[in-house]
């Protein structure tokens, strides 16, 4: 696949396919490739257009493995609860999203590239405008990824269970003190195909003015 190739999807295709892939395959994925996603990524603004971000690609198997063991540590902690919520809503959506995570876990060291994106400076738990605004600046170069991946026909989710210990996930990728891990994001080609989402109606969720006035739900899209 070429750069004109996985860049020829238009954006709204892009948007509206885009959905949270888990199951990947073990083949690998050209490092130019990646590098261009993150290039993409970068291209998002930041807080103070500080270009702080930092972005580990893993994929040292030993590395990979470790993270792995961190993402079902923290997963056998609160695995019974979440699935036990499953099981009582009766919602055969997320029991398919739990064995879907479930899946990614116990075969994480089969990912052939897991990016970590890091904030170079300390994240302040308070005043939380202060965690807002640094959040601010990694998500939107996160969501570039995730598009630019969906656009190459790659697989990609946003998650966080492994860097339940920032200690111990800063241990495992050599971060120094002052670079703050903020989401890992597994790539790689997927195990079947992309579906259309199922979103609820926009009107449903937009208020105008004040929340709850749902002044859209006549609307076209709505």
């Amino acid at each position: 696949m070429t750069e004109q190739e996985f860049l020829a999807m238009p954006l709204e295709e892009a948007m509206s396919t885009q959905r949270a892939i888990r199951r990947l395959k073990s083949d690998p994925v050209d490092d130019a490739l990646v590098l261009h996603l993150l290039e993409l990524a970068m291209k998002a603004p930041t807080g103070s257009n500080a270009q702080n971000w930092e972005f580990v690609v893993v994929k040292d198997r030993k590395v990979v493995a470790k993270l792995g063991r961190l993402n079902r540590g923290a997963m056998k902690a609160v695995g019974p609860f979440y699935r036990r919520s499953f099981e009582r809503s009766g919602d055969e959506k997320m029991a398919r999203l739990q064995k879907a995570v479930q899946w990614q876990a116990d075969h994480f060291e089969d990912i052939p590239v897991v990016v970590v994106a890091c904030l170079k400076g300390v994240i302040a738990p308070w005043p939380p405008i202060a965690t807002s605004s640094a959040y601010g600046s990694i998500y939107p170069a996160v969501q570039n990824l995730l598009l630019g991946a969906r656009a190459a026909g790659l697989g990609a989710a946003l998650i966080t269970v492994p860097l339940w210990s920032r200690v111990l996930a800063r241990r495992v990728l050599g971060l120094p003190w002052n670079v703050t891990p903020c989401a890992v994001i597994p790539v790689g080609w997927p195990i079947g195909k992309y579906g259309p989402t199922t979103r609820r109606p926009v009107g449903e969720a937009v208020s105008l003015d004040r929340y709850g006035n749902r002044a859209f739900l006549s609307s076209p899209r709505g």
